[in-house]
This record gives C-alpha cells, structure tokens and sequence, in this order.
C-alpha cells in the first residue's frame, strides 16, 4: 500500500513542480474563495434584512393611512402572504425575541427612513427585534394615532453558493492558473530535458553527439557552454587515448613479429612451440586490448537497426564456426525489432556473448521480447557450469577469467565481456548475469532502450 502511494507522485521534476505549484494554487483560491464566501454572506444578510424594512415600510404607510376600522381587514387579508405575521398590538411583543445587533438596525432604520411617507404619517417608534427559531425579523411600529403594527417577517438570506456565478469566476482562475503553471514549468524545464538529452547522446555517441546550443536565459547558456566544454574535452582524451593505444599497438607489432622469426631459429621443437604460443597468446592480447579501445572510442554511427535479424545473424555465423553446437542454437522472438543503434559494435556485443554460451554451456538460447514500454530485453540462455556468484559481477572486469589459468586450451583474453557490457552502456542499456535456477547454467541478460 505504501508503495501504492508513492507511485502517485511522478518521477519528472517537471510534473512534480507543476503539482506542488497547482497544489499550492489551489489552497490559496480555496482561502480566496471562503473569503469571498463570508463576505458574500454579509452582504445576502444586507440585501436580505434591506427587503425586509422596505416591505413592512410599505406595509406600516397602508396600514397608517387606512381608516381605523378599515385595519384589522387588511392585516387579515395580508397576514400568511410571504411567510409574514401581521398582528395590532397595544404593545410591542417580546417575548421570545431579541434586539437585533447595532448594524442590523442602522440597516433597516436606513432604509425605512429612505422610504416615501408623507411627513404626518411617518412611524414616531420603531422597535427592532428578532426570533432564533425560526429565524425572523420582528419590526413593530408605533401608529400615529396609536397602538403598534407588528410584522414578523422570515428571514432567510440566500446562500452563496446559491447564487448564479458563485464558483464560475474562480473555476475560471483556477483553470487559467493551471494552465499558466503548466506551461510555464515545462518551458522552464525544457532546457533540463535538453541537457539529459545531450548527456544520454554523449554517453551512447560521443564522436557524433550534437553540441548544445549555447542561448536563451545566462544560467542555460552558461549550463550548455560548460556541457559543450566538457563533451569536448572527453571527445579529445578519447581520441587521444586511442591513438595512443593505437600507436603502442603498432609498435609492439613489429618486436613481436621479430620474436617469432627468432624463435623460429630455435632448434628444440618444443620449447619453439612454446615461445610460438605464448607469441600467438601475447599478439591476441594486444589485438583484443585495441579492439576494447576502439569500442570505447565509438567512432561508428547510429543507424536503424533489425535488432532480431541481427541476432540471428549472429547465430548463424556461430553455428558455422561450431557446427557440433548448431542444434543447440535457438531465437525465440519477433521476426523484427528496429532501433537505433551502432550495428558492428552491437553485433561484436552479441556476438562476444553468444560465443561464450556456445564455448563454456554448448548452447545459446536467444530470447528477444519487451521488459517496458521503452526497453527491450535479450535474454543469452546456456548449460554450462556456471558462474560463482562472486564473479558474477567481477567478470566483466578487462583481463578477468573465471579460470585460473589463461592457456589457449582455456579461452581468451578475458575481455570478451568487457568489450559487450562497454559496447551495451554505449546504447544506453545493460548486461547483468545470472545462474539459473537449479543449479546449471547461465542467463545473459541484456537491456537495450528503443
């Protein structure tokens, strides 16, 4: 359940600012709005209480201008319209009422007083109560001949909520905000995006990784001049390194090639086939170790790539280099897969891969489908003993061998996997090994984004 939660909050720091700031919105329109709310419900009380004076004002001039005899007839025939109780007193009533508050009087003697009635028949007394339950205004009037007009009237101001266009104008602000607050954050953010961009380009092309470009606000600029600063500068070591690697390895050639026409003198046959070999084994090294470097380099080019053909492709070259392993081969997979990728480099990954599954477990199961929605998952299935799991991770290491000894018999250099796991981060993705269940056997997974 907690984990449930946690996956509501998004990942993107653009999503996460433009949700933390249209919380933030919210609360404030939630105040705004319960502000409006109680001010809005003053005035209703204002407008409800000034209807009020003005109907018993119009009611008190009919009644003080009438015959006396003529009263009682109209309060009866008057008393239930609207809710009101119309009653002549002798004296005002009461008895279960309340003054009314200071503003609520100023209110309705306001607006008596603004009403039309001729100077002679103007109330001389008006006293202002009112009722809890129910809620209602109590207002009786003192008659110029005498007695009291009495006009209790329900009071019952409208909602606010009630009310047409409550809520419109602050839905309005509200989607507007949002709307400003999303745009602003992700054109805020975009540059952000730039810069992973470049840096996932950087890590998977760096020969070829377009510069950024170095405009728009000081802190961005500033950010890409020292990114295209840094790109570089790594571009530059890389290539350095490799020339310089290349150069060792030229040179090491030729006392190498000496050492063999040497040993070729030899007249014990074998100590001459040893020298030979370990010549074989120190020329393979060297060849291996600039084939590491030139794959470090990343001198090829991202192209569209059939990721299943190129796998196949792969198998098949190794069941003719061990045809006695070539039932042993399988793909299991979609015909195609495209993606972008460095073809030679992905295909020496593989190929590197598969060949140590044909060489250590005499068989390769190729497994091709979908981990997620943007990565692809190659699974490399052989019967071999194995790996111990503390060298599970220690293999990819340059020049490291399960075993102990590095005689042709054996194996290779040991950078089998260095070259694939390096040609693999390359692409964006990964290698990660694995015994299988039951004791026999490796899986080489591979993860490659598309």
């Amino acid at each position: 359940m907690y984990k449930n939660r946690l996956r509501l909050w998004p990942a993107s720091l653009a999503w996460r600012t433009a949700l933390t700031l249209l919380a933030g919105f919210a609360v404030v329109q939630a105040i705004g709005l319960g502000i409006h709310t109680i001010n809005q419900i003053g005035l209703n009380n204002i407008i409800a209480e000034r209807e009020i004076a003005t109907r018993d004002a119009i009611f008190y001039r009919r009644i003080a201008m009438a015959p006396p005899d003529r009263r009682p007839a109209i309060v009866a025939a008057e008393t239930g319209l609207k809710g009101d109780k119309i009653t002549l007193d002798p004296i005002p009533p009461f008895s279960g009422t309340f003054p009314l508050p200071l503003p609520s009087r100023q209110i309705i003697r306001g607006s008596i007083l603004a009403f039309p009635i001729p100077p002679e028949y103007r109330p001389r007394n008006v006293v202002m109560r009112g009722s809890v339950a129910p809620p209602r205004s109590v207002l009786s009037f003192r008659l110029p001949d005498g007695g009291w007009l009495t006009i209790e009237s329900p009071f019952h101001p409208t909602p606010p909520w009630e009310t047409p266009g409550f809520a419109t104008a602050f839905l309005v602000m509200f989607g507007l905000g949002a709307i400003l607050i999303f745009w602003a954050v992700f054109r805020l953010t975009a540059p952000v995006r730039t810069l992973a961009d470049a840096a996932e380009q950087l890590g998977r092309d760096i020969q070829h990784a377009p510069a950024l470009p170095e405009s728009g606000p000081t802190e961005i600029a500033t950010a890409a001049i020292a990114f295209n600063t840094m790109a570089s500068r790594v571009r530059r070591f890389v290539e350095d390194r490799t020339f310089l690697l290349s150069a060792i390895g030229h040179d090491l050639r030729t006392p190498i090639t000496r050492l063999k026409l040497r040993t070729e003198f030899l007249e014990d046959d074998a100590q001459r086939e040893k020298f030979l070999g370990d010549l074989d084994e120190l020329e393979a090294m060297l060849a291996s170790t600039l084939a590491f470097w030139r794959d470090v380099a990343q001198t090829e080019a991202s192209v569209p790539v059939d990721l299943a053909i190129l796998l196949r492709t792969v198998i098949d070259e190794t069941a003719d280099i061990a045809p006695e392993c070539s039932e042993a081969l399988r793909y299991a997979g979609p015909p195609h897969s495209i993606l972008r990728a460095r073809p030679l480099a992905l295909k020496r990954a593989f190929a590197n891969l598969i060949g140590n599954a044909v060489k250590y477990g005499e068989s390769a199961r190729i497994t091709l489908r979908d981990a997620d929605r943007h990565t692809l998952r190659i699974d490399i299935e052989d019967d071999g003993p194995g790996i111990p799991p503390g060298e599970l991770e220690r293999v990819f290491e340059p020049f490291r061998r399960v075993e102990n000894s590095r005689n042709r018999e054996t194996g290779g250099t040991g950078l089998g996997l260095a070259i694939a796991r390096n040609a693999i981060r390359a692409h964006g993705g990964d290698i990660t090994l694995a015994n299988r269940s039951g004791g026999k056997g490796l899986i080489a997974s591979v993860y490659l984004p598309t």
